[in-house]
């Protein structure tokens, strides 16, 4: 980050200093930062309550000794899988859901956290990428509609969406390769030397209740329902996704106190100590994802996505714009960390460039899309990277090397998809 600043000074160390320290400043003064910090520390002490009240054991009791739908290690998966794919309302939301309910059970079975981690991230955003009532599909109508506005399109702005979804291609083969790595149980490039975690001893016990664990998870999906709503005047498409979550997880804190103390798991006193180490050890966490929004700060002052896209017009045929837009958008999404910027970036220059090139426009769309995700991915300052490795417990820079095989060939299949779809639309 630093390093950006000096060449935003003009290679004047002591201006450099002076410009971090004012971002820094700017940052800590928005509301969103600040709800996303408070976000990821309260997500310690859920976790950690869920864990010492015995919802972890309850349901590791439930699914793998009482029920017995858990007996194996492609089974293991199976659920944080389908939790990564079904709840597609808020992407942080998914892949703590998803590792929560995973981490006992990679434990149990010997699969590795970061194993997990990847379920959780290749899920999540794909999902929500794909099944677009959330917030993602209130940026995307929004871009598109400005292009609209424009004139450089016509039509509605959802038909638009639509269509672009279908050719979001990575998405659509990130979740196959991930279905794939968990059903046959494959393990490829440093996700082969991943780190195992021993199970708890109190694993192999009844104690505790699944409602311990289920119920605050339960709040969480629905307390984003109700915020998003609440905070988008009665639309779920133009709620505020970090004001969702943070009210969310306040509420969830205090029913879990409520409900805790009524079926005596723990004492007031325990429960706050508890929460109090949870909220500790999400401390770091928070300071990457502060320097991540640094670090996506000076990429956009530097322009680095306008820069990059002034190659792409002049050098490739029409067929071949889809595919380049692809890698462009990964490149800029890996080097700022967002999805969601990458997309600001992107559609505003993709959608004239493919009507000058008389390109399929939602085939190019699609592949914003597509390379918002793929580099969001890849990348290790991402927050979404970094809230799949915080959901399954395991270290951001494990996590990003171990995805980044499954990563590459799912952007592989995808890149081979639009050069096709380019050459015969």
């Amino acid at each position: 980050m630093f390093v950006g600043e000096v060449i935003i000074a003009d290679f004047q160390p002591l201006d450099a200093l002076i410009l971090a320290t004012e971002r820094f400043s700017t940052l800590l003064q928005e509301a969103w930062v600040l709800k996303t910090l408070a976000f990821a520390v309260m997500v310690g002490s859920v976790m950690l309550l869920i864990e010492r009240s015995g919802g972890v054991n309850g349901l590791v009791h439930e699914l793998s000794i009482k029920r017995t739908w858990v007996k194996s290690k492609r089974g293991a998966l199976i659920p944080s899988f389908i939790a990564g794919t079904v709840i597609f309302i808020e992407s942080s939301i998914t892949s703590l859901v998803a590792g929560a309910i995973g981490r006992p059970f990679c434990d149990r079975y010997g699969i590795s956290r970061a194993k997990l981690a990847f379920v959780c991230d290749s899920t999540s955003a794909p999902v929500c990428s794909i099944i677009t009532l959330n917030g993602w599909g209130a940026l995307l109508l929004g871009l598109i509609g400005g292009q609209i506005a424009a004139g450089l399109i016509s039509g509605e702005s959802a038909v638009w969406l639509l269509q672009s979804i279908a050719f979001n291609f990575y998405a659509y083969m990130a979740l196959i390769v991930t279905f794939l790595a968990v059903w046959y149980e494959i393990d490829i490039g440093p996700m082969r030397s991943a780190i195992v975690h021993k199970p708890s001893e109190a694993f192999a016990d009844a104690n505790g209740s699944v409602g311990f664990f289920v119920w605050p998870i339960v709040w969480m999906i629905g307390g984003v329902i109700l915020f998003m709503i609440l905070t988008g005047g009665g639309n779920i498409l133009k709620g505020s996704g970090s004001s969702s979550i943070f009210y969310t997880l306040s509420l969830t804190l205090i029913l879990m106190w409520i409900y805790y103390r009524s079926k005596n798991a723990m004492s007031t006193s325990e429960f706050f100590k508890a929460a109090l180490s949870g909220a500790r050890s999400m401390v770091p966490i928070a300071s990457i994802l502060l320097f991540a929004f640094a670090i996506g700060g000076v990429c956009s002052d530097m322009e680095v996505g306008n820069y990059l896209a002034s190659f792409v017009g002049d050098y490739l045929p029409p067929q071949y714009l889809a595919a380049a837009i692809f890698v462009l958008g990964g490149i800029i999404a890996f080097a700022t960390g967002t999805s969601w910027g990458t997309f600001s970036i992107m559609l505003p220059i993709a959608v004239p460039l493919a009507v000058a090139l008389d390109a399929p426009v939602a085939l190019v769309m699609g592949a914003v899309i597509s390379g918002g995700v793929f580099g969001d991915h890849c990348s290790p300052i991402s927050d979404t990277t970094i809230i799949s490795a915080m959901a399954s417990g395991c270290d951001v820079a494990e996590h990003t090397k171990t995805q980044l095989p499954y990563a590459l060939i799912s952007a592989a299949m995808a890149l081979l998809l639009f050069i096709l779809v380019g050459i015969f639309s």
